[in-house]
């Protein structure tokens, strides 16, 4: 199971590394998944995560402190919003569009008022 953790961490922070690069993927949220992955996987494996400056740029002061920097909040809101009013706009059902709506609301409630903006 542990391998299954560690190789799944590999596969968000490829992930995340690729969203560094383009805007399109949100890099954070998979990096975060990665985080857990390696937690849960192997001690050795995320502690070195947590050494590389991929995690120190995007991730430590959230894990720290629960808190991202305006920049963050935006680079994780945009392309993730853009994709969601993609889908609100191609869903031609009413449910569909209210369950994305809800999320959009949520998401953006979330970032607002939940999370710490810091400098």
């Amino acid at each position: 199971m542990k391998i299954l953790f560690i190789a799944a961490g590999f596969l968000f922070m490829g992930l995340g590394v690729v969203g560094v690069f383009f805007p399109i993927l949100p890099t954070v949220p998979f990096l975060l998944l990665a985080s857990v992955c390696f937690a849960k996987g192997s001690d050795r494996v995320d502690r070195w995560f947590k050494s590389t400056k991929l995690y120190k740029n995007n991730l430590e002061e959230f894990q720290k402190n629960g808190s991202m920097t305006m920049k963050t909040k935006l680079c994780i809101l945009i392309p993730v919003s853009a994709m969601l009013l993609l889908a609100f706009f191609m869903m031609h059902n009413i449910p569909g569009r209210i369950v994305i709506a809800v999320l959009i609301v949520l998401k953006y409630y979330f970032f607002i008022f939940r999370i710490k903006t810091i400098k």
